[in-house]
């Protein structure tokens, strides 16, 4: 295409493109072993005081049960070495019971070791639940920890045993280890799956619209930069959607934009031949100005501004070609007159006739020409609608003037039948806007141009049966000639 311009970074052709860590499937990636990780950091401690409460509740049932050995000797007594025996085959140091508000030592070495610390199993506290078996884990192995909870075999309010930690930090430690090893399986495995599910869901789609739009962005005409729906109906089959739509009406924006381009050569070469004709019809006007003819004085005016009004025309088609128009120059202008003068080129006469209320002091603001060229545009194009309808039809254009918000509101509104639907939907756009048959679609499209380009716009505000609307709203509000003077 013409109006291409070619691209100043192009992408790489073939090279990786999700590099580590940039790449949203790596990105993903490192989300999901997070989520693992993080999950399996609270589950380990959970199931680390699990294991410790239920070791800590085996030794307060085996001294439970050491007790009813005692109990069941005569007398109550049994000898140093039994005691001895006893305590080591249910791995604890000493028991004691307490019934009656008393506590009874059951069990007991001759020199009991210093207590390091203390558990209580009758509590129920999350927190030194879980803090514990880290202790036992990370400070333990050389201590003794003595034990407390209610009796379940026995009468009595509570059972103490005193235990090493030994025994018990050595499974922690094994539990950890298998933990460990069994969350890093997991994390791998999870993190695995999540990556190929996203990577075949989600990231080959998106590498995909990514190519097309690289490729688009590249060359618009190039097939290969053309994305075909996959039919999915998430989210990314509507990206997919919309994505083919967009590609499509600027295909059709740069076609109309290349076409404008071809039009702008044309009318290049034609305005040379048209502004040559047009001096000739200067050069005959003046000489016209000699004549003593009054009819020819009388119309030699309206000629000499046809004239002129066609130069400035000549003068600016080929920059309209370009998409480009000169800028306005606003001032205040007596819209009665102005509607007047665009009535008369417009040839709004016999048939057609111009019907407005307007003062002759009321002004707008606005660059004369350009008005003028918006006025003659609405009011030609009413013209023909009405004498489209049959050789004897009849009708009106009307004028109004509003102000509302520090803008004028100019309505143009005729009697026409109204606009075809077909040319509704593309009514300001060129080329393809014409409401007639051999139209080039090209009034109302710089009519729009003009009156945007002054701060304002033109609307179509109805159209039926009875008519046609158009508003062209022009911002300011001059005071009126005789309220300005």
């Amino acid at each position: 295409m013409a109006d291409s311009a070619p691209p100043s970074d192009p992408p790489r052709q073939g090279g990786r493109r999700m590099l580590w860590p940039g790449g949203l499937s790596a990105r993903l990636l490192l989300a999901t072993l997070l989520v693992v990780v993080l999950t399996n950091a609270i589950i380990v401690p959970v199931l680390l005081a699990t294991r410790q409460r239920e070791w800590l509740s085996d030794k307060i049932a085996a001294g439970e049960l050491a007790s009813f050995v005692v109990s069941a000797a005569p007398e109550g007594k049994v000898t140093a070495n039994l005691k001895q025996q006893i305590l080591k085959s249910a791995g604890l140091v000493a028991v004691n019971v307490q019934a009656e508000g008393a506590m009874r030592s059951v069990l007991a070495p001759a020199k009991l070791p210093r207590t390091v610390y203390r558990l209580d199993l009758r509590q129920n506290d999350p927190i030194s639940e879980l803090r514990a078996p880290l202790e036992t884990l990370f400070g333990g192995g050389d201590r003794m920890v003595l034990v407390i909870d209610r009796p379940h075999y026995v009468a009595g309010e509570l059972v103490e045993v005193l235990v090493p930690d030994a025994p018990l930090q050595s499974i922690l430690v094994d539990n950890f280890r298998e933990l460990l090893i069994g969350a890093l399986f997991t994390s791998v495995m999870a993190g695995a799956l999540v990556y190929l599910f996203l990577t075949f869901f989600l990231i080959r789609p998106m590498q995909r619209i990514t190519r097309s739009m690289e490729r688009f962005r590249v060359d618009p005409e190039d097939p290969a930069a053309h994305l075909e729906p996959s039919g999915r109906r998430d989210e990314i089959g509507r990206a997919e959607i919309e994505l083919d739509r967009m590609q499509s009406d600027l295909r059709a924006a740069l076609a109309s934009r290349a076409r404008m381009a071809a039009l702008g050569e044309a009318v290049a070469k034609i305005n040379h031949e048209m502004r040559n004709m047009l001096t000739s019809a200067q050069m005959a006007s003046e000489r016209l100005a000699t004549s003593g003819d009054p009819v020819v004085a009388r119309t030699l005016p309206r000629l000499e501004r046809a004239l002129d009004r066609a130069v400035t025309l000549a003068a600016n088609v080929l920059a309209f070609g370009r998409s480009e128009e000169p800028p306005p120059s606003p001032r205040p202008v007596p819209l009665r007159a102005a509607l007047e003068a665009a009535a008369e080129d417009a040839q709004l006469e016999g048939r057609v006739k111009l019907v407005t209320d307007i003062d002759e002091r009321a002004q707008v603001l606005a660059d004369p020409d350009q008005l003028h060229r918006i006025l003659v545009n609405l009011m030609r194009n009413a013209r023909e609608a009405i004498t489209a309808v049959g050789d004897e039809a009849t009708g009106t254009v009307t004028a109004a003037l509003t102000v509302s918000d520090a803008a004028s509101l100019v309505r143009i509104a005729d009697t026409g039948p109204g606009l075809p639907e077909r040319a509704v939907a593309k009514l300001f756009q060129p080329f393809q806007g014409s409401a007639r048959r051999g139209g080039a679609g090209l009034g109302l499209a710089i009519s729009r141009e003009l009156a945007q380009a002054h701060g304002g716009d033109l609307t179509l505000v109805e159209t039926g049966s009875e008519g046609t609307v158009f508003e062209l709203r022009l911002p300011g509000a001059p005071p009126d000639i005789a309220r300005g003077a």
